[in-house]
């Protein structure tokens, strides 16, 4: 959601006239999109926004630096006592009043005033604002905003409001204008997309948008985020019936412990947790499942670990995001007291990150001398000879650029590559045939 409304931010900026730059010393303007559901995410923007305090002033004579995002929404005007050379502070639902802050700021900022507007009034969806894609091939599409499940650890309710849903033809008319823009994937995107259509038309309909969306001509959709709780028999036989729908769900569990399940306020148990992976892969064979996992809650005993590595190990899981516990100030969690050793917690975390990565590369094996199709989405940042896109599994994808052809030639378009090496992180291979 960050990187939609980060390129909605730049598509204002394009149309004030602002031109993006490659080095930061050169920015007049400079706006971080920011996240709050961990707090490493907090550390890094004091640290970004700092450092800019010893660049050497831009050309017009002093740089304009805005916060943006679920931090910005929390905080508001208190990041001032943070980071002090703060000029702009906008919310989750002030994106389109961006522009008028600046100008604010460039005005009538020399006196220290920082400006902000963090209202969460009504405000309609960022989808009505310019954009500025970062990939033309690639669009996010959000379905709704919000969040009304309460987990006890997560803000996101607290900072991105609760439950609101497009409307449906709205989304599905956006979606025929990326694919005739040359759009050949979009992610859908919701804090919970599963229970999508719920607080607007009173019943859920994500599986009918799946179909819908997939008849739009698009070649690729993906969807994240999905809670199980919501995940419905319709939208698992969408995600078997539309063609188009990518072979991959990213599906949060967070513990494999029903007892911490509960604590989090997480609405399903262990048991209804497996059962649903079980009915997911038998509807759609070979699908990918990802998760992720939080080590640490507040009462976590070794026992509840121990349920969540053997319900990795049930699940399957091609790969997971996992996280040791971050308090969030606001939240039920943060008030739970908890006398585990952070060294416990740790070497916890470490044995989980092993099982997920035996995993992942036993998953990857099965595409070992396969020919999978990749989306190219540009070259390797170690390499520029090698090019990177994802399967439909959401693999990572290497391969080799051609001998005397140009990247340029291939970004943007579906290539199949010959798997010779499958590793836990990536596949690689040869280019079979033409790009198309």
């Amino acid at each position: 959601m960050n990187l939609h409304d980060s390129e909605r931010v730049a598509g204002l900026l394009d149309d004030c006239g602002c031109v993006q730059v490659s080095d930061v010393s050169e920015a007049d303007i400079v706006v971080f999109m920011t996240c709050s559901v961990r707090e490493k995410a907090d550390t890094h923007l004091y640290g970004e926004a700092s450092n800019l305090v010893r660049l050497p002033k831009p050309p017009c004579g002093r740089r304009i630096v805005a916060i943006g995002g679920c931090i910005a929404q929390r905080d508001g005007e208190a990041l001032r006592k943070k980071i002090p050379n703060v000029d702009v502070v906008f919310g989750t639902s002030a994106l389109a009043s961006v522009p008028q802050l600046l100008v604010d700021a460039f005005e009538d900022g020399d006196d220290g005033e920082v400006f902000v507007d963090t209202v969460e009034e009504d405000r309609g969806f960022s989808t009505e604002l310019p954009s500025h894609r970062e990939q033309q091939f690639h669009a996010w599409v959000p379905i709704m905003t919000g969040c009304n499940n309460f987990c006890t650890y997560c803000i996101v309710p607290y900072v991105r409001g609760r439950e609101k849903s497009r409307v449906f033809e709205r989304i599905v008319d956006e979606c025929r204008r990326l694919v005739d823009d040359g759009v050949r994937e979009v992610t859908l995107l919701g804090q919970n997309v599963n229970s999508y259509g719920k607080d607007l038309y009173g019943e859920l309909r994500f599986a009918e948008l799946l179909r819908a969306v997939g008849e739009t001509g698009v070649e690729r959709i993906r969807f994240t985020s999905s809670n199980p709780k919501d995940l419905s028999p319709e939208i698992i036989t969408a995600m078997a019936e539309v063609p188009n729908v990518m072979p991959h769900l990213h599906l949060a569990v967070q513990s494999g412990s029903s007892r911490v399940l509960k604590a989090m306020n997480r609405s399903y148990t262990r048991e209804q947790y497996i059962d649903l992976a079980k009915r997911i892969k038998a509807a759609v064979p070979g699908i990918a499942l990802t998760t992720d996992i939080i080590v640490g809650f507040p009462g976590e005993t070794e026992e509840d670990f121990e349920q969540t590595l053997s319900l990795v190990r049930e699940v399957g899981f091609s790969s997971a995001y996992t996280f040791i516990y971050s308090k969030r100030p606001g939240t039920p969690a943060a008030k739970i007291e908890d006398d585990t050793p952070r060294e416990v917690i740790q070497e916890r975390f470490d044995r989980l990150a092993r099982l997920v990565e035996d995993l992942a590369h036993e998953a990857n094996q099965v595409d070992l001398n396969t020919t999978v199709t990749s989306l190219v989405e540009g070259t390797s940042k170690r390499d520029s000879s090698v090019l990177v896109g994802h399967s439909p599994k959401n693999q990572t994808v290497l391969f080799d650029l051609p001998e005397g052809k140009k990247a340029e030639d291939y970004i943007g378009k579906m290539c199949d590559v010959q798997v010779d090496v499958a590793k836990t992180w990536y596949l690689r291979g040869k280019l079979v045939g033409e790009p198309r």
